[in-house]
């Protein structure tokens, strides 16, 4: 009977404790929706082609590679820019190296650099 007892105690802290340690093993990997694999550190920058520049809404269209922090595989599509003064000295055509971010829920070129025009 002993063994009976103490095989049912044991049941139930294991009982008691699961949900605990399934909860804390399945937030381990999930981060945060503005957080990156790169959290901390620059993102790498990505070689662009600018599409479309449009002042007015502060977005730029460019057709670029993959960016790894983001999970994104390369495509064309708008992105807000950080510092609007950048659109000035965007034009279509114009070749770049980026770096993007999710700031705000809102993917945001952070970075920029001229490659040639």
């Amino acid at each position: 009977m002993n063994t009976y007892a103490s095989t049912l105690a044991l049941v139930a802290i294991l009982g008691l404790a699961m949900p605990a340690i399934a909860a804390e093993e399945h937030d381990s990997h999930h981060e945060p929706e503005t957080a990156s694999p790169q959290a901390g550190a620059e993102a790498a920058l990505v070689d662009a082609i600018i599409r479309k520049v449009d002042v007015a809404g502060g977005k730029v269209t460019l057709s670029h590679g993959p960016l790894l922090n983001l999970k994104m595989p390369g495509m064309t599509m708008a992105f807000r820019v950080a510092n609007p003064a950048w659109l000035e000295q965007m034009k279509a055509g114009d070749k770049i190296r980026f770096a993007a971010e999710k700031v705000d829920g809102a993917f945001t070129v952070t970075r920029f650099e001229p490659t040639s025009r």
